[in-house]
């Protein structure tokens, strides 16, 4: 099952795109709460690149590692990665002039429901549109 998630953004595509893969930037807003951090990100963005995160808490009780390999990738419109369970997402970026549409499709995992996945990785796109509009 796929899940979809968006977001309009109020901002250029192209400085929306650097902000999304840039990883000085994905440490500022990779994240579903506030009482979550992403310490660290890399991002070798092209076809067969790796892109890793650390996602945890910041008390410290829990965290994991998020890493993807792109599969395809058209700078500034839309990228594929694979994660390394198989599952796949897209990313799409549609210039709307001075706003910036966000779309991601993922590929639904079995551990948690698709209400919860879906509303985890909605708030990390709504982290990342309130990161791109404050700055």
């Amino acid at each position: 099952m796929k899940i979809t998630i968006e977001t309009t953004i109020t901002a250029g595509t192209r400085e929306v795109w650097d902000c999304y893969t840039d990883p000085a930037h994905i440490t500022s807003w990779n994240f579903a709460s506030e009482d979550w951090c992403c310490p660290n990100a890399e991002n070798d963005l092209q076809v067969g690149g790796k892109y890793k995160a650390r996602m945890e808490a910041k008390d410290g009780s829990m965290g994991f590692d998020f890493e993807a390999t792109y599969a395809e990738l058209v700078f500034g419109e839309r990228f594929t990665y694979t994660l390394e369970d198989g599952r796949k997402v897209s990313v799409f970026f549609e210039n709307l002039g001075n706003k910036t549409k966000v779309t991601t499709t993922f590929d639904a995992e079995t551990e948690n429901s698709i209400e919860m996945q879906k509303n985890g990785w909605q708030s990390i796109l709504d982290n990342f549109k309130q990161y791109v509009e404050n700055r």
